[in-house]
């Protein structure tokens, strides 16, 4: 797959499956995007995860945060559907391989991150990769079909 481009509806359609989503790099000051983002999936109806290890066993926006994605799964006893990486584009394959490692279906790397060996792993695992997109940006395109509802 090229990672230059995405249909609409390959983004569209992990949106849609996803339920739960893991922040790595989420942080608790407001004003970063990894926070900001968090707030937008988690107000989506997203079963959000915030993943830092610095700020490990805090609250962002009311979730407690995991140390890694080995500890996210370790404590919940099952895996999440996405990763959305908040990290540089070099830390990028280690949070792919735990990705891999927890059983997740997605690997979503934030804008300005891409590491095409990561995506190559992944896609290798079985993972779906985006790379150097937004989430919430995507959802706020005009194409977008409304506000998702998981249950």
């Amino acid at each position: 797959m090229s990672h230059d481009d995405y249909s609409e509806e390959y983004l569209r359609e992990i949106l849609r499956e996803a339920r739960s989503i893991a922040v790595v790099g989420a942080s608790t000051k407001p004003e970063r995007p990894s926070n900001y983002v968090f707030k937008a999936l988690l107000d989506e109806g997203y079963e959000m995860f915030p993943v830092n290890p610095g700020q490990e066993g805090k609250e962002i926006h009311g979730r407690v945060c995991y140390s890694s994605l080995l500890s996210l799964r370790e404590n919940l006893g099952r895996s999440i559907d996405m990763v959305d990486v908040f990290r540089s584009s070099e830390a990028a394959l280690d949070v792919t391989k735990e990705a891999i490692e927890i059983g997740a279906k997605v690997i979503w790397m934030q804008l300005d991150i891409r590491n095409d060996a990561a995506a190559k792993l992944a896609e290798d695992a079985g993972l779906k990769v985006v790379m150097n997109r937004c989430p919430k940006i995507e959802m706020s395109r005009p194409t977008w079909t409304g506000r998702l509802i998981h249950s």
